[in-house]
């Protein structure tokens, strides 16, 4: 990318569309699902997952047992299953956080460089069985967005828009002139309106992005499955046991890092209706 220094283009700093495209060998991508999981089967959808009932009708050989319908199979005095209708909107949407305070690092790569990672990897995951994949990039300034689509090209543009947006932010965070942070409302709103109540979002940020969003998540997750993944850095999860000294032009202070307990966070989350995880260095290699 023009612009980008040469301080900056190194491993770890930067995230390249090649190695995220390069993730796609960790997922067995097939453009048709078989139609049982019996031996032999014509390549097809495999029967509805969806809650919408379609029929119940007689058990045959290759029935999933766990469908029997009790009440109708002790009407008849014969077995049988419920029958549902496929679920129709597949569609995940992936949110990047480029945000400022993601532009940092202690160990082998900014945290930024994890949440593209970790997304590429969720990407492809979603394309491997036949979804549609959107982004929604969180930056300092405007957002990007590319909307729902299926395929490996929509997945490889996917990781071309991440790794140019990723630069963008470093270069923008190198300059002396830095906006204030923007709270991840307005993407979360955004997100809203992209994807239907029945689809899938996945969020990578960092542990303390979500302060004064609950009322968006809120509204989010009635009907998504809304998952969070919060990135953490090593000085996180295994801070230094010696004090250390922060200093400014006015003033020094010394004090000793705790390890970060994410319990609270995670447990608000679930309250708001979101499915939290952690992500941890050792995770993204």
């Amino acid at each position: 990318m023009v612009g980008l220094s040469a301080a900056l283009d190194q491993a770890g700093l930067r995230v390249t569309a090649g190695e995220l495209i390069a993730l796609k060998a960790q997922y067995h991508l097939s453009r048709h699902r078989p139609a049982s999981r019996r031996p032999g089967a014509v390549p097809a959808r495999v029967a509805g997952q969806g809650m919408d009932l379609r029929e119940i009708r007689a058990f045959s050989d290759g029935d999933d047992p766990r469908r029997l319908d009790p009440a109708a199979t002790a009407r008849t005095g014969q077995l049988h299953v419920r029958s549902f209708h496929e679920e129709r909107d597949d569609t995940t949407l992936l949110i990047a956080d480029f945000r400022r305070p993601m532009l940092w690092g202690t160990g082998h790569a900014l945290r930024s460089v994890l949440v593209a990672r970790h997304l590429a990897r969720l990407g492809w995951r979603a394309v491997s069985r036949g979804g549609s994949v959107g982004l929604l990039v969180a930056t300092d300034e405007a957002n990007a967005r590319l909307s729902p689509a299926i395929g490996e090209a929509q997945m490889q543009q996917i990781c071309r828009l991440l790794a140019r947006t990723h630069d963008a932010a470093l270069i923008r965070n190198s300059t002396k002139d830095q906006p204030s942070p923007i709270a991840l409302t307005a993407v979360l709103a955004q997100g809203r309106q992209t994807v239907a109540a029945v689809g899938r979002i996945h969020l990578v940020t960092g542990p303390d992005a979500l302060v004064g969003c609950d009322g968006t998540l809120t509204q989010l997750s009635r009907g998504r499955q809304v998952e969070i993944h919060l990135v953490l850095d090593p000085v996180e999860i295994a801070p230094p046991r010696h004090a250390l000294t922060v200093s400014s032009v006015h003033a020094s202070r010394h004090g000793n890092l705790a390890a970060y307990d994410a319990h609270p966070v995670m447990a608000h989350l679930r309250k708001l209706g979101a499915k939290p995880h952690l992500v941890l260095p050792d995770d993204l290699g």
